[in-house]
């Protein structure tokens, strides 16, 4: 089952894509207003069962997608996190004990299908394809092997850029991960059930239609139940958090000369089980 957040012209709607459109249930359980709250309340399969039987209510072009999880608590991003993107920095230092990670709001990312936003200040907008796992029962100092169970479901991130923005300063890159809309979270939630899901997946993105970034979670420098482990150590994770896990290499700033995105640009993200996120590139 795919679950997933739409827009359309009656307003935000929640349910399920199935072949031939989509299926809202959001008007069947008024109880919880976005996902976040049906995955709170772990009624996912309520969903499922809902959808059991009935007809598509809207059609492919009377809805856009928007992010699967419009109002999650805290977006988490991991970086630095395969071998190949830690040899990038050319520092000659191997990889660290511990992971970098930054935060990063809702409003920065959109939904699948949508245009990445390249804003007039700058024209280094880059791509960075990742798995994000969106976390189904809290917790707090989660142990790696009771990590996964702290999982509700799976999705792919397009985590935006804006390349000279992450280094107007000394030490954070909050500014350029942040910009309204440079980023895309979806298409759809795919319920996590088992380790295979996640354990060793290929993970691909394309620029119009060429091979930029290849790599496996097995490659990981920190793997997921390290992420969740770590992160909770310090934060009390909740229903609806999402972790986005690390970008391979091959963004567009490591060519020489940097290809960066203009408009026009199709960028499609790619992981087996999960689906694929494709977006387009406009200026703002």
């Amino acid at each position: 089952m795919k679950y997933a957040t739409v827009n359309t012209e009656d307003g935000p709607l929640y349910g399920v894509v199935v072949e031939g459109g989509f299926i809202a249930l959001s008007p069947d359980f008024p109880q919880w207003k976005t996902l976040r709250g049906v995955i709170e309340a772990g009624a996912l399969k309520d969903l499922a069962q809902a959808a059991m039987g009935r007809d598509v209510t809207h059609a492919p072009g009377s809805f856009t997608y928007a992010i699967p999880v419009p109002d999650p608590e805290k977006i988490i991003c991991v970086g630095v996190n395969f071998p190949d993107r830690n040899a990038e920095y050319k520092d000659g230092q191997e990889a660290p004990p511990n992971m970098s990670l930054f935060i990063r709001f809702p409003r920065s990312f959109t939904g699948a299908e949508q245009p990445l936003i390249r804003p007039p200040e700058t024209p280094q907008l880059d791509y960075e394809g990742e798995i994000a796992v969106v976390i189904g029962k809290g917790g707090r100092r989660i142990s790696q092997a009771d990590a996964y169970d702290h999982i509700a479901a799976l999705t792919l991130c397009n985590e935006g850029t804006l390349r000279d923005w992450v280094r107007h300063a000394k030490f954070n890159v909050t500014q350029g991960k942040n910009w309204d809309n440079s980023g895309a979270i979806g298409p759809h939630l795919v319920p996590f059930t088992h380790p295979a899901q996640l354990d060793d997946i290929r993970l691909t993105t394309r620029v119009n239609g060429e091979l930029r970034q290849d790599d496996r979670t097995s490659r990981m420098l920190f793997p997921i139940r390290r992420q969740i482990e770590y992160i909770s150590t310090f934060t009390t994770l909740v229903p609806g958090d999402i972790i986005v896990t690390g970008t391979p290499t091959g963004a567009g700033a490591r060519f020489d000369p940097p290809r960066y995105l203009v408009p026009g640009d199709e960028i499609v993200v790619e992981a087996e089980g999960i689906g694929t996120l494709t977006n387009t590139v406009e200026d703002e």
